[in-house]
């Protein structure tokens, strides 16, 4: 009897304390327990599907340029906004205070009323929770944006950089995760990496989606020019066009502050070395946006006000042995149980400079023997102990990729470059005819042009001079600098060079001129040589680009000596100086691009001359007779566009030229038809023809273009203004039978035809594999740029035709009224970059598709009016 006592309960109490259970409503609170562990069981389950989801969603962003569905955002913000629901109805304890309070094995509480409300909102969440995981099954959680266009233009880069990760993440953090990211430094020692981080932070903007409008990249250089700043700016958002570059300096920066005002941009740029005031560029101080700069020096982040500044520095010793591991190769590394050890000591004696690590590196690329790894450590050891300060830490360690050059000969090539500007592209061609006339080339029977490209192969192949276009190179600043460096410490008394080439003169101070070799006065603002120096041992005088008017008339007295004499690219200069004609051991004389109107007779004293170049001399129209004939040495003669405007003098040039038995390349202009056809009819002539340009052709024959079918070395051709009532005769089977192959024009890489009537295609342009550039304009009669019907009886052709333009870069097409093709069906053009097409009204489609670009980006241009 007592033990049931002991169990007994007030029935008539415990409804009175639970009268909602009374009402049916008791599951909130029995359940209770089992809801709990299930709500937290199934919210783990679905923080698990939305991660999955979201994986998906990042991968489609990041890897394949999607963009998220608008039903997947939503289910990815309702699932964050139910678990912190969740989250705040368990509280920290999950739920077990409420539970503490069940009693009767669970089907009752001591506080129903609690754990009622408290039931109730679990089972709600419960449900809630069910139902969106429900809902989380995607078959597609993106979708392609035909509207995602990159903001930033990828630059080329090495495939893997070694030690700059951790930076790079460093600064892209500070780019898109903090507000108001400013202006950015990052400032180093030179050949460090700075450019190599900036280029993977742009690059960083084409493969990671940002809230950036725009992403500018400039270069601006030692050589400060505001203008130049702006035109970049200008092209990147838009602004540029040939109205607004004729704009002052003010007015430009007022359109470009008020483009950049609407945007959130970032601005990089590259290798600052002194400030630059943004505001006189136009570029509002950021606030969302971004400034980011390269520097060698600190004081320099000081004065742009950088907000933050990095300090890239050298490599580790892990991250230095693992580049140059890499640029020597293991092949090297592993042909010699010795080299392993020997190329760690060599590598630690870079410094951790990734551009020693790199030249020097590909420099003992293919040294397989431990005497040469420990001569080279003697080396770089013995002249790192010669020199202090900066030639002590850098350019000892440079200077070994030049020793280990094959010959003085290519060295003093070499050092030549440092003659032109920094950052400037030097043309090769350019290049090459200072190399023949000042001696560097061996004359041999292979030609001393093609000695001069292997040069340059071989200069660029050691990482000394590196290929900006296929027709030009330049020096990475550094290595000037230290090609500098040895030509005014190291050799100063066997090179004598004096170089001022970009400095802003304004004047030359000839002063000191008495001992120089070579000088460089490139791309100035001086406008007047008024005095008269001495410098008898002068061998080279760089005078292009600049805006020179005045050179006095005994300023060339005292260079009996001189060799190389350019003037080019100074288009105010209309005369050349009296002088000029004592300078009887010049071997290169180069005008081109100016405005002179005249060679005077007193030229003839010149019988020394291997290299004229009087290419754009478009003023020249006296040039006296027997003048070139006189030039008896001449290897090379650039005469393209000479005399373009007005003058008369080409109707005996072709017959001077017969005589030039030396001549090795010929860039020519003819006027006149009989003149063209003694060209024609002389073999030597035809072998050396690189650029041809016929123009105002007015008669009734036709121009056989198959008479230019066996000029091998043939590279530019230009029409202009040939109104010959035939037009040109393109007769593809006459030039498949005299060439007995299918391509003829292997040479040729740039085709311009201008106000040309009577000529309707130009199908001979499929002979040519090679051509990279084709401008027509203004022929009236034009209305097929290949025309199919042209090969119908040419089975030879077949293949040809199928497959024409492969290296084609650039197709510029205008004034062409009466065009409707330019070829029948799509083409590959795997390298086109820019198409360019006005006033051609009946042109209504293009030769592409979508395996055109081929994963290639092509600029097409053309007026509002042709779009439509």
């Amino acid at each position: 009897m007592g033990n049931i006592l002991q169990i007994s309960c007030d029935v008539g109490a415990m409804f009175n304390r639970c009268p909602d259970c009374a009402l049916g409503k008791a599951a909130y609170i029995t359940d209770l327990k089992d809801n709990v562990v299930a709500l937290t069981t199934e919210l783990e389950q679905l923080i698990a599907a939305k991660n999955d989801v979201m994986t998906r969603v990042l991968n489609a962003e990041h890897q394949h340029k999607m963009k998220r569905l608008n039903q997947v955002q939503v289910w990815l913000s309702r699932v964050e906004t139910l678990k912190t629901e969740v989250d705040e109805l368990m509280g920290r304890d999950g739920g077990s205070q409420e539970i503490d309070k069940l009693c009767l094995g669970g089907y009752c509480s001591r506080n129903c009323k609690s754990s009622y409300k408290f039931g109730r909102k679990v089972a709600k969440r419960l449900r809630d929770v069910k139902a969106l995981k429900g809902e989380g099954v995607f078959e597609e959680v993106a979708a392609p944006d035909p509207e995602l266009i990159s903001v930033a233009d990828e630059r080329p880069t090495e495939p893997t950089v070694v030690g700059l990760q951790s930076q790079l993440e460093q600064v892209w953090r500070c780019l898109v995760q903090e507000p108001a990211a400013g202006i950015i430094g990052l400032y180093g020692m030179g050949g460090v990496g700075k450019t190599t981080l900036l280029t993977q932070i742009n690059n960083k903007f084409v493969d990671n989606p940002t809230d950036f409008d725009s992403v500018i990249w400039v270069v601006v250089s030692k050589d400060l020019q505001l203008e130049k700043i702006q035109e970049t700016i200008g092209k990147k958002i838009g602004l540029y066009n040939d109205s607004w570059k004729d704009k002052s300096l003010e007015e430009k920066a007022q359109d470009i502050f008020k483009t950049l005002s609407k945007k959130k941009f970032a601005l990089l740029l590259d290798d600052l070395w002194e400030r630059v005031d943004l505001k006189k560029i136009g570029v509002p101080l950021p606030k969302n946006s971004a400034v980011v700069f390269t520097t060698r020096f600190v004081d320099v982040c000081g004065g742009m006000e950088a907000r933050t500044k990095f300090k890239v520095a050298c490599l580790s010793d892990e991250d230095a042995w693992e580049l140059f591991r890499e640029k020597v190769g293991e092949e090297t590394i592993e042909s010699h149980h010795s080299i392993p050890q020997l190329a760690q000591t060599v590598a630690k004696e870079c410094g951790g400079l990734p551009l020693a690590l790199i030249t020097i590196g590909r420099a003992m690329a293919y040294k397989k023997t431990p005497e040469e790894w420990r001569y080279a450590i003697e080396v770089l050891r013995r002249s790192a102990s010669e020199f202090t300060g900066l030639g002590k830490e850098v350019y000892p360690l440079l200077k070994f990729s030049y020793d280990c050059l094959p010959s003085d000969a290519i060295r003093s090539c070499f050092l030549y470059c440092c003659l032109y500007p920094e950052d400037y592209g030097i043309d090769k061609r350019d290049l090459i005819d200072c190399w023949m006339c000042e001696g560097f080339l061996e004359e041999d029977k292979f030609g001393t042009q093609n000695r001069g490209y292997y040069i340059v192969g071989t200069l660029v192949h050691a990482c000394l001079l590196e290929e900006v276009e296929d027709d030009q190179v330049k020096m990475h600043d550094v290595i000037r600098d230290m090609a500098l460096w040895i030509t005014c410490e190291i050799e100063k008394e066997k090179e004598g060079f004096l170089v001022y080439a970009g400095s802003g003169l304004r004047e030359a101070d000839v002063r000191g001129w008495e001992i120089v070799r070579r000088l460089s006065l490139m791309r100035n603002s001086i406008d007047n040589l008024p005095t008269v120096p001495t410098c008898p041992h002068l061998l080279t005088l760089f005078l292009n680009r600049n805006p020179l008017r005045t050179i006095t008339g005994g300023f060339f007295q005292s260079m009996s000596c001189l060799t190389v004499l350019k003037m080019s690219d100074n288009e105010t200069l209309r005369q050349l100086p009296m002088g000029i004609s004592k300078l009887v051991s010049l071997q290169l004389l180069d005008i081109s691009n100016t405005s002179v109107t005249e060679l005077p007779e007193e030229l003839k004293a010149l019988v020394n001359l291997k290299c004229l170049n009087l290419v754009w001399a478009k003023e020249l129209v006296v040039v006296p007779q027997q003048l070139l004939s006189n030039f008896s040495r001449l290897r090379v003669l650039r005469m393209f566009a000479t005399g373009f405007l007005l003058s008369s003098w080409h109707e005996n040039v072709a017959e001077e030229l017969l005589g030039l038995k030396y001549l090795e390349v010929l860039e020519i202009s003819f006027r006149s038809f009989e003149a063209y056809q003694t060209f024609l009819s002389s073999q030597k002539l035809r072998s050396c023809t690189q650029a041809l340009l016929l123009h105002r052709f007015d008669r009734e024959e036709s121009i056989d273009v198959a008479d230019l079918a066996d000029l091998e070395q043939l590279n530019t051709l230009d029409f202009f203004s040939c109104g010959c009532i035939k037009g040109l005769k393109i007769d593809c089977n006459d030039m498949v039978q005299k060439s007995r192959q299918p391509y003829v024009f292997r040479s040729l890489e740039k085709v311009t035809v201008r106000f040309c009537r009577n000529l309707k295609h130009l199908t001979f342009l499929v002979f040519a594999p090679n051509l990279k550039s084709i401008s027509v304009s203004y022929c009236d009669d034009m209305e097929e740029i290949i025309s199919a019907g042209e090969f119908d009886d040419i089975p030879e052709m077949t293949g040809i035709i199928n497959s024409p333009f492969a290296k084609l870069q650039r197709l510029e097409l205008g004034g062409l009224v009466r065009l409707k093709s330019i070829y029948w069906k799509p083409l590959p053009l795997p390298r086109l970059k820019v198409l360019q097409v006005w006033v051609c009204d009946s042109l209504k489609k293009l030769p592409l598709d979508s395996n055109s670009a081929n994963g290639r980006r092509i600029l097409i241009r053309g007026g509002e009016y042709w779009w439509r």
